[in-house]
C-alpha cells in the first residue's frame, strides 16, 4: 500500500514519505508480543502510531494498532482487561469534544469517529470475547465439578448398597449357620446315637431355614431390582418365634432364651427402618448368644418410651468349655451401623458374669434419620 501511494494523509511533509514505514515496522514486530507481552507490545504501538500521525500515513500501521488493542484485553492482566475499555472509551469521548471545540466543524466528528474505532472498538470487542471465554470455562469448570460430584455420589450410594446387603445376609443366615455348626460340633464329638439324631434334626432344621432366608433375600434383590413390591420384611411381632428358635437351638448348650416386650400398647407403629433394625439387632444378639455365651439364661428386653426404642440382651459371660462356633466380629460391627445411621446408641460390651448389650433407636418417624 505504501508503493502504490496509498497513505492515510496526503497533506504532511515535514517528513519524508519513506519516513511512514518506521512505524510500520515496529508495529509489525510487535505482532509477535501480542500473546507473551500484551500490555508493553500496546504501549510501544501507541507511540508508534502517534509517530505514524507526523509521516504520510500508513493504513496498515493503523489496522496492526487495532489488532494489538484486541490482545492487550484479551491475553493481558484481569486489571488491564477491565481498565481498557473505559479508558479507550474515556478517550474517544475527549478527542470529539476537543476537536469539537477546537474546529467547530462537522467534520471534528469523523475524528472521534475514527478514534474509536482504533481504540475502543478493538477494545470493546477482546473483553467481549474475553467475558464469552471466561464463562465459558467456567461452566466447564461447573460441569466437571458436577460429574465428579455425581460420581462421588454414586460411589457412596454403591458403598451403602452393599454394606446393607451385607449386613442383611450376615443377619438372616448366620445365625442358621452358627447353630448348624454348633450341633454339627456336638455331634462329632459325642458318640451317642440319640444325641446325633437330636443334632441332625436342628442342622436340617436350620438349614431349611437357612435356605428359605436366602431366597427371601435373592427375592428381595429381583423385586426391588425390577421396580416391583418387595418382600415383606420381619417386625418386632416376629421377635416370639425367633427367641422360640434360639431356645431350641441353644438347648444343647445348657442355654436358655426369655422375651420381655414391655412396649405399651396403643402407641401407633413404628418406622419400618427402626423396626427392621430393632430386629436384626436382637436376632445377631441371639446368634452371638449361641456362639459364646456360656450356660445360664439370656435376656431379650423390648421397651419403648419417650420418643425411642430400646433393646437390651444380657447373656451369661465366661469361658465356654463345649462346641462353639467360631466369630469374626462382622456382628457388632452391624448392629453399631445399623443403629447409628438411623441416629440412635449402640453399646456392647462384659460386666462381671454378663455381656450387656444396649441399642437405642429412634420410636418416631421425624426423628429417624436419612
Amino acid at each position: 500500500m505504501w508503493s502504490l501511494g496509498v497513505y492515510s494523509s496526503s497533506v504532511r511533509h515535514l517528513l519524508p514519505a519513506w519516513a511512514a514505514l518506521v512505524p510500520l515496522v515496529v508495529l509489525s514486530a510487535l505482532e509477535l508480543l501480542r500473546r507473551s507481552r500484551p500490555q508493553t507490545a500496546l504501549a510501544v504501538g501507541t507511540l508508534g502510531v502517534i509517530a505514524n500521525e507526523f509521516t504520510v500515513g500508513s493504513l496498515v500501521t493503523i489496522l496492526i494498532y487495532t489488532d494489538l488493542m484486541y490482545a492487550a484485553v484479551v491475553y493481558g492482566t484481569p486489571a488491564a482487561a477491565r481498565r481498557l475499555p473505559i479508558s479507550t472509551g474515556l478517550v474517544t469521548v475527549a478527542v470529539t469534544i476537543g476537536f469539537l471545540a477546537w474546529l467547530r466543524t462537522p467534520q471534528a466528528l469523523l475524528i472521534g469517529v475514527v478514534t474509536g474505532l482504533v481504540s475502543f472498538a478493538p477494545a470493546l470487542t477482546g473483553a467481549t470475547l474475553r467475558n464469552h471465554r471466561e464463562a465459558a470455562v467456567a461452566a466447564r469448570l461447573r460441569a466437571e465439578q458436577t460429574a465428579l460430584l455425581a460420581e462421588m455420589d454414586r460411589s457412596q450410594a454403591v458403598a451403602a448398597e452393599r454394606a446393607r446387603m451385607a449386613r442383611e445376609l450376615h443377619d438372616m443366615v448366620a445365625n442358621h449357620l452358627s447353630a448348624i455348626a454348633i450341633h454339627s460340633t456336638a455331634a462329632l464329638s459325642i458318640d451317642q446315637a440319640d444325641t446325633s439324631r437330636e443334632a441332625l434334626g436342628v442342622i436340617r432344621e436350620n438349614s431349611v431355614q437357612g435356605l428359605a432366608e436366602m431366597r427371601r433375600l435373592i427375592g428381595l434383590l429381583r423385586d426391588a431390582g425390577a421396580g416391583r413390591e418387595a418382600v415383606a420384611l420381619p417386625t418386632l411381632d416376629g421377635l416370639d418365634a425367633l427367641v422360640a428358635q434360639a431356645r431350641t437351638n441353644g438347648a444343647a448348650s445348657g442355654l436358655d432364651f426369655v422375651l420381655h416386650d414391655v412396649r405399651a400398647p396403643g402407641r401407633g407403629t413404628l418406622p419400618t427402618p427402626v423396626e427392621l433394625a430393632a430386629y436384626r439387632i436382637v436376632q445377631e444378639s441371639l446368634t452371638n448368644a449361641l456362639k459364646h455365651a456360656v450356660a445360664g439364661t439370656v435376656t431379650v428386653r423390648v421397651a419403648r418410651e419417650e420418643g425411642r426404642l430400646t433393646v437390651a440382651v444380657d447373656s451369661p459371660y465366661g469361658q465356654r468349655t463345649g462346641p462353639r462356633a467360631p466369630g469374626s466380629g462382622a456382628g457388632l460391627i452391624g448392629m453399631r451401623e445399623r443403629a447409628e445411621l438411623l441416629g440412635g446408641e449402640f453399646s456392647a460390651g462384659p460386666s462381671g458374669e454378663m455381656w450387656h448389650l444396649r441399642a437405642t433407636l429412634p420410636a418416631e418417624e421425624k426423628e429417624v434419620e436419612a
